[in-house]
């Protein structure tokens, strides 16, 4: 095929249609919207997931297409994903057509999520290699051909790390750090046989083979599709190659505290490899929510414990126990109302809308809790006056047991009974 003819190809094949139903990649190569291309196939196809880039999409495809034009010319695709962004990233996107006829851009509509975005544009792609690359220039191009050579040379899996030789962030603060180290950690502890086959589990950028992952259904959370791919896909050699994470030039960050919570939930869901739906469909329980009422009660233990210590320790302000535990817990009850209302069941307590409806929850939740106070309070002065345990162990020991009593009752009368069908 001469170059005229690849390039009005191209160009016919710019606007593929969104897929929609499971997230499977084919194991061969689909394109019912452009049936004469079904049968090309190429060595890479490269999803850049966007959201407002708007002031960076120029930029990525023009690095892109100079690099890989000289390392694989007329054997790749640039596939630029879009979800619907304000700033019409997905218009400026298509308006670079006629320049590079190995672009193709797909604008969704009905979907949201950096995850799905880039299965979705797999599902479309004609490369025996998929990759993902952050449309924001924070990952170096240039370290695409080292990612390509690995799975040239073997690799099922070429993920660029921050975490290995050559590695690192630029200009992140201690907090983002200890975050990003503390998610690592966190992901070793609950799924280590996964979590622990890369340094850099976070990682946004990387390649695999089509075989690797195809023909089955993926189901990604959040912002991340790395601890997805290497959990269900067939993935034998795994290599690294370290990158320097740069500063954004234009554009604003979308990491945000939603994301790590996601994280969470997706190390829980790879963890049961499908238990928890078996649970859910057959006993109707919902566990999502028990996770999130959990993690919300976590944040509640910080506050108590921190309370407590203020007001109780002999080097602060040495009030009574009871008293300190009384209004420690009950800034912490107030914090996991609030957090509880808004997320954990934010699709039940939508339906009562206004403050009034608000306040009888909080009645509600309150008085549940306030039992549990009680119940806390005695297992405290049990454990700690009866049994000589240290007062901050013999307060996180109360907690845990009047967790599962908040969870219950209120699963059972509070949220529940306000639900409107």
């Amino acid at each position: 095929m001469d170059d005229f003819s690849r390039v009005k190809l191209n160009q016919s094949e710019q606007l593929p249609l969104v897929p929609s139903g499971k997230l499977c990649i084919p194991r061969q190569i689909q394109s019912t919207d452009q049936p004469i291309l079904s049968t090309i196939s190429l060595q890479l196809s490269l999803v850049i997931p966007t959201y407002n880039e708007g002031r960076n999409v120029q930029k990525i495809v023009s690095q892109l297409s100079q690099l890989l034009d000289t390392a694989i010319i007329n054997d790749y695709e640039l596939i630029i994903v879009d979800d619907d962004s304000p700033d019409r990233t997905w218009e400026i996107a298509q308006s670079l057509l006629s320049d590079y006829p190995q672009l193709r851009v797909m604008r969704r509509q009905q979907e949201r999520g950096l995850a799905s975005a880039v299965i979705r544009g797999w599902q479309v792609a004609r490369g025996d290699i998929l990759g993902v690359i952050d449309g924001d220039l924070q990952h170096p191009p240039e370290i695409l051909l080292k990612l390509l050579f690995a799975i040239q040379n073997g690799s099922d899996l070429a993920v660029a790390s921050r975490h290995v030789e050559g590695g690192g962030v630029s200009q992140w603060s201690f907090v983002r750090r200890f975050l990003s180290r503390g998610a690592q950690l966190l992901g070793l502890i609950i799924l280590p046989s996964v979590v622990g086959r890369v340094t850099d589990p976070m990682s946004g950028y990387f390649l695999v083979r089509r075989s690797s992952i195809a023909d089955i259904n993926l189901n990604p959370m959040g912002y991340k599709i790395l601890l997805e791919i290497i959990g269900r896909g067939r993935i034998g050699k795994i290599s690294e190659v370290g990158y320097v994470f740069a500063e954004r030039t234009a554009g604003e960050s979308k990491v945000t505290w939603k994301q790590y919570i996601e994280y969470i939930l997706h190390l829980a869901r790879l963890r049961s490899r499908g238990r928890v739906a078996f649970l859910r469909q057959r006993f109707n329980f919902p566990i999502i929510r028990l996770i999130r009422f959990g993690l919300v009660g976590l944040s509640g233990v910080f506050v108590d414990m921190a309370l407590f210590y203020l007001l109780s320790d002999p080097s602060t302000l040495a009030w009574g126990l009871t008293r300190s535990k009384i209004i420690a817990a009950e800034v912490a009850i107030l914090n996991n109302f609030f957090w509880n209302d808004f997320w954990t069941f934010r699709e039940i307590s939508s339906h009562q809308k206004g403050w009034s409806q608000r306040l009888k929850r909080l009645l509600k939740f309150n008085l549940i809790c306030l039992m549990g106070v009680i119940l806390n309070v005695l297992i405290l002065n049990l454990l700690f006056n009866g049994f000589g345990l240290n007062r901050y162990l013999a307060n996180l020991i109360a907690i845990a047991i009047v967790t599962f009593w908040n969870f219950w009752i209120n699963l059972k009368l509070n949220w529940r009974v306000t639900e409107v069908k």
